[in-house]
């Protein structure tokens, strides 16, 4: 999402939360460092600069067991991701005319 377009993720999180921890689940690291997005690289080296939470889960379910013990917000714009983390009442905070960033409160 940042690199797509062009949006300065730590801005954005610091305008809508102030300054706080960010947190990356250890799986996704995996993931990004094995996908074949031509932002992969990017998106590894930006994720490395936040906090790696360990986590035996995977993708989602990763992100949403880290969300749901920390109580945090999930950066997120994948459909079905959104709808999981509704069910649990987990804030999302996405990306609106591609350009900002917006929190979503259950």
């Amino acid at each position: 999402m940042p690199f797509q377009f062009k949006l300065n993720l730590d801005h954005e999180l610091r305008r809508l939360f102030g300054d706080l921890p960010i947190f990356v689940p250890s799986s996704v690291l995996g993931e990004l460092a094995n996908t074949l997005d031509k932002n992969g690289k990017a998106a590894l080296a930006l994720a490395r600069n936040y906090q790696i939470v360990e986590t035996e889960f995977r993708g989602d379910d990763a992100v949403i067991e880290i969300a749901l013990q920390r109580s945090a917000a999930v950066v997120t714009n994948d459909r079905e991701l959104i709808q999981r983390l509704k069910e649990r009442r987990v804030p999302v905070v996405r990306l609106r005319s591609e350009r900002y960033l917006v929190a979503d409160d259950y």
